[in-house]
């Protein structure tokens, strides 16, 4: 009777395992798809996305950009480094936040590397620069003062929206029609604009490893023949720097072409 009962103790301890683990699995799911609900993720990044489309073939190589946002920060450096060893270009959506106040000369090294300097906030703060249209705009008119002393502003025609253009957060503050307005405006005003479509979730709560990083980048990237990866270079993704490496190595094993979003776009609309 004793054995009995241990075994099926044993079985209903198991049995709880494997249930828990399931929920668990089921969470993350839940997890994933809220934060590409909220901050988004598109299969069109731009209006040049669609190549050859009355034939339906794409005479492109496989793409590649590699974007940064919200810096830049002490992990600028070294991602820099990594980018001039492999001879890759990336796009940097960069901030003037107090936190990037010490770091902005940087953004000095990044245009004379050749990447792409891009517009993405002053203070990436939602309440304030999605309080309005007004003040979005006024947000990206101090990003560019925060710039002048380090690059040619009128050079850059770039931006990304905090969250992405299609988030649900500045709902909350200007209203539910606000980033369709704001996307009008900025092609009205000259800008190009970018999300992504491959996420390396690596300025989540979850905070990633490396390897972790990696995964999710080619979760993201399988099937895709043009990949907009979305990465961070703020003080706190010191683990995505450890992830470059492997993330170019995997994009180069899989054929893809490296560039920057504006060179991207120039392919793409050559292709139309």
């Amino acid at each position: 009777m004793r054995r009995d009962a241990k075994r099926e103790e044993q079985t209903g301890r198991l049995l709880a395992a494997v249930v828990l683990a399931a929920m668990l699995t089921v969470l993350c799911g839940i997890i994933h798809q809220l934060y590409h609900r909220e901050y988004a993720e598109t299969d069109t990044p731009n209006d040049c996305f669609t190549v050859s489309a009355a034939t339906g073939e794409n005479a492109l190589p496989k793409i590649v950009c590699l974007t940064f946002d919200d810096g830049p920060s002490k992990n600028t450096t070294p991602i820099l480094e990594i980018l001039d060893r492999e001879q890759v270009p990336a796009t940097f959506f960069v901030c003037a936040q107090d936190a990037n106040e010490n770091y902005m000369p940087l953004v000095a090294d990044i245009a004379a590397a050749g990447h792409q300097i891009a517009l993405h906030s002053a203070t990436h703060q939602y309440s304030k620069i999605y309080a309005s249209t007004d003040a979005f705009w006024q947000d990206m008119k101090a990003l560019r003062q925060a710039l002048e002393p380090y690059v040619d502003v009128e050079s850059i025609d770039w931006l990304r929206f905090p969250g992405g253009s299609t988030n649900t957060v500045s709902h909350r503050y200007g209203g539910r029609g606000i980033m369709k307005t704001l996307k009008a405006q900025a092609e009205d005003k000259g800008y190009h604009w970018i999300d992504w479509n491959v996420c390396a979730e690596d300025a989540t709560a979850s905070h990633p490893n490396a390897a972790q990083i990696l995964r999710n980048i080619r979760r993201d990237a399988d099937g895709h023949d043009t990949c907009v990866v979305l990465l961070h270079d703020t003080k706190a993704t010191g683990q995505t720097v450890k992830a470059l490496p492997d993330i170019i190595a995997y994009f180069k094993e899989q054929g893809y072409t490296f560039c920057t979003v504006a060179q991207m776009e120039a392919l793409q609309c050559e292709t139309k």
